[in-house]
Parts: C-alpha cells; sequence; structure tokens
C-alpha cells in the first residue's frame, strides 16, 4: 500500500482557504480511493491466497482397477465435474501394492488441488497396521477434500453350498480350526478383515485364502473353493445372475433395497454386531489452501445429487455420502481401531 504523505511535508507557501478546502476534498477522495483499494487487495489476498480453481487440467488417480465398481462411478464423477470446472478431469488407475502404487503416484503431486486421489477406507485406516515397518500414516500425507460412497457386503456360497444359512456357516466353522476357508481379493482387504471379525466374535478359526483376482475368487468359491466369500454387488453380480453363488446374508445390520429378500446376518443366525463395508473418498496432498479445498467439498456433493449420478450408484448398491471432511476423519479413526484389533489378533502383516 503506497505512504500517504505526512502533516510535515506539505508545502509551506501561503494558500487560500477555498483552494484549501478543495484540496482537502480531493486529499480526502484520493486518500479513500486508496484505502478502498489497499482494502480490497487486502480482502482478495485473504479470501483468495489460492488462485482460482481449477487453473489447469485435473487428474484423479485411484487405487481400483479399470472397470471395478468404484472406477465406474468416478468416471461418471469426473465428467460431470469437467463441465462444472471447464477443465478436463482424467482418471488415472494405479491399482497394485496395497494402494502404496496410487499413494506415491499422487504424493508427487503439487498441492494446488489439481492431483486428486480416490481410496477406500481400508487404505485410510488398515495399511497404517499393515505396514508398520513403513511409519506410513496416509492421512498425515493427504487431507480428505470430498466423499464418495459407501458400500455393504454380501456374504456368497456356491449354489450348491449345504448351508441355508449364517448359522450352518458358523456350526461348520466351530468343528475346528481350519474346517471352512474363505477368500477375499487380497490380505487387508475388506473381504479379508470382514472374515477375521467374524472369527474373533465366533470363536472360529476359518482359512482365509487370497486371490489376486477378483474374478479368479468367486469363480473359484462357485466352485466350492474356498466355501465362501465376501462380496460387493458390482464384483460378483455377473457370477450370481448366471445361477452360481448365492448370498446368505447382508454382512450388516439392514437389508438392501436391490436384494430385499437377502437377510441380515443376525436374521440369518449371525451375529449383529458385525458390519462390514467400506467408505471410498477424495483426498489431496496436504497443503491445499483451504479455498480450494471446500470447493472441491461442494462441487462434488452437488454431483452426487444429480439423478445421473444417484442412478448409477444405485445400480452397485453404492450409497452417496454427504459427510464433511472431519466426518471422513472421524470415520477413519473408527475404523482404524477396529482393524487395528483385528490385525493385531490374527498376526497380519504386509511386510
Amino acid at each position: 500500500m503506497p505512504a500517504f504523505p505526512s502533516a510535515t511535508s506539505a508545502p509551506h507557501h501561503h494558500v487560500t482557504r477555498a483552494p484549501q478546502r478543495g484540496l482537502r476534498r480531493r486529499a480526502l477522495t484520493t486518500a479513500a480511493l486508496l484505502l478502498g483499494g489497499a482494502s480490497a487487495t487486502g480482502l482478495a489476498w485473504a479470501q483468495g491466497s489460492a488462485p482460482a480453481f481449477p487453473s489447469k487440467p485435473v487428474t484423479v488417480v485411484t487405487a481400483f482397477a479399470v472397470g471395478s465398481g468404484p472406477d465406474a462411478v468416478l468416471r461418471l464423477v469426473a465428467n460431470k465435474l469437467s463441465v462444472a470446472w471447464k477443465q478436463s478431469v482424467t482418471v488415472d488407475n494405479r491399482p497394485g501394492g496395497g494402494g502404496f502404487i496410487a499413494i506415491e503416484a499422487a504424493r508427487r503431486g503439487a498441492p494446488d488441488g489439481h492431483t486428486l486421489l480416490q481410496l477406500d477406507s481400508e487404505h485410510l485406516s488398515a495399511l497404517p497396521h499393515l505396514y508398520k515397518q513403513r511409519n506410513f500414516q496416509t492421512l498425515q500425507v493427504f487431507d480428505p477434500v470430498a466423499p464418495l460412497f459407501r458400500t455393504p457386503f454380501l456374504v456368497a456360497v456356491p449354489t450348491q453350498s449345504p448351508w441355508k444359512n449364517m448359522g450352518d456357516l458358523i456350526a461348520a466353522a466351530k468343528k475346528g480350526q481350519g474346517a471352512v476357508s474363505y477368500g477375499s481379493w487380497g490380505v487387508g482387504s475388506p473381504g479379508h478383515l470382514g472374515g477375521e471379525w467374524l472369527d474373533l466374535v465366533d470363536g472360529t478359526q476359518m482359512t482365509h485364502v487370497p486371490f489376486r483376482e477378483v474374478s479368479q475368487l468367486f469363480t473359484s468359491v462357485a466352485n466350492g473353493d474356498p466355501a465362501w466369500s465376501l462380496a460387493s454387488i458390482p464384483s460378483s453380480q455377473g457370477i450370481y445372475k448366471a445361477g452360481k453363488i448365492r448370498y446368505l446374508a447382508v454382512a450388516g445390520p439392514r437389508r438392501i433395497a436391490q436384494l430385499p429378500d437377502v437377510p441380515t446376518l443376525a436374521e440369518a443366525g449371525g451375529p449383529a454386531q458385525v458390519d462390514v463395508n467400506s467408505f471410498v473418498s477424495l483426498l489431496a496432498v496436504k497443503g491445499v489452501p483451504a479455498p480450494v479445498r471446500a470447493q472441491i467439498h461442494a462441487d462434488v456433493l452437488k454431483v452426487l445429487q444429480e439423478p445421473e449420478v444417484r442412478e448409477k450408484f444405485n445400480t452397485f448398491a453404492f450409497e452417496p455420502l454427504s459427510w464433511s471432511v472431519e466426518e471422513i476423519q472421524r470415520q477413519a479413526v473408527v475404523k482404524s481401531e477396529q482393524y487395528k484389533l483385528l490385525i493385531q489378533k490374527a498376526n497380519i502383516s504386509l511386510e
């Protein structure tokens, strides 16, 4: 802001009264304009320490493979955001490595909001306990910027399985250590940790069989080896509709509208306290200005309200979320405590 002349710096020659009033008025007017401009500049700086967003194309790195449920809905959301932002929004699939391939790719992005990261709650809450030697805390490196959805899981068995309900499955598992096997799409996945949760609550010791590919998992479940698996609708609907698997229960306290005849765990004779679900959100590397994070949050929530997006989510039984970033953090902490207990009890490690 320019310095204003002091009283001592004014000329000392004589002036008449009338011109003095005019000069004074002009000086006051000029000062007011300068002060107003300075105030406006200060306000703009306070509100806009970040430039207008987005100022260039946006990339969303995802830990999920092309064609997966999370990938499919992310692409729709990205298309909607590209229209709203008048910038291209590109999805960059980086699956594998327990999520670390995507995490490292997004971590290299500038802290300006133009690189975002799609992760699930297990990437936020289980990774620190599975990779203790790395001393990596996802939420110490990234900030949540927007929620996307929460997905339920179902207990899938072969169509020809003798088990008619969860009570039958648990009774079979109680016959001895390893009497029953269950599959998942990887160590530390919701499918794995959900099985460990059932073991802990029911006092059983089922054998976990991890698979590298989801398609291989459900083909094997359909053949009876492993005996069962947790499943999301998008990952298992193809083989379910082909009549090769059936669902014993929703692994939680509520039925889902897409499969209204499938009972809850408790209704099927299982433990009422087990609730296996996963939530997915968008994050950005720490350091993104608060106004930019707030804009991303608001714009994503608007997109999630659009009928086309709701319909797509509904197809997969994905529950759109309207959480604040603080609620994402809180939910991640709750899951972290659950996973810490399960991982310690079962002595699970990816190192």
